[in-house]
């Protein structure tokens, strides 16, 4: 058996090392991209709550009527992003974003809708482990929890 020398040894941790900043950047990356949506659903505290009935749809955003909870002002036209859950006529509970007329869905399946990018990353971090890092069982729980994510958002939706 032939020993590797110490340009050998020091190629693979630099392949590792690359390989787990790819993985590191990605999740870094998943997480930033979800915590935008995210943050206004966790920490809704001294946000303005209340719903949305859609009255029209675009192409990328839906908007209507909205009604708040607490003694605040109705508004004539309050925009949420299209998804397939939301539909013409329908009535949502939703959170405004400070200072916008844009809302975000609440609830458990805007919490999980939230955390979708989060899950993609998730899968994608999977390959980069069990692939480029050959940690197997680490990257097959990186994708279940990926998968368990995007399959509970789907199933909230």
């Amino acid at each position: 058996m032939k020993k590797r020398n110490s340009s050998g040894r020091m190629l693979v941790h630099a392949r590792n090392a690359a390989m787990a900043l790819v993985a590191l950047l990605l999740l870094t990356a998943g997480f930033w991209s979800s915590w935008g949506t995210a943050q206004h659903i966790l920490l809704s505290k001294g946000r303005e709550h209340g719903t949305l009935t859609v009255a029209r749809c675009d192409e990328n955003v839906c908007t209507g009527p909205y009604s708040p909870q607490a003694p605040a002002t109705d508004r004539a036209d309050v925009t949420i992003e299209k998804t397939v859950a939301v539909q013409k006529g329908q009535t949502l509970a939703v959170v405004l974003k400070p200072g916008t007329a844009e809302a975000v869905r609440t609830g458990p399946a805007g919490g999980l809708h939230a955390w979708v990018p989060l899950g993609g990353a998730l899968l994608l971090a999977a390959l980069v482990i069990g692939g480029g890092l050959r940690l197997t069982r680490i990257a097959w729980g990186t994708a279940f929890a990926g998968g368990a994510l995007l399959m509970a958002s789907f199933l909230a939706l």
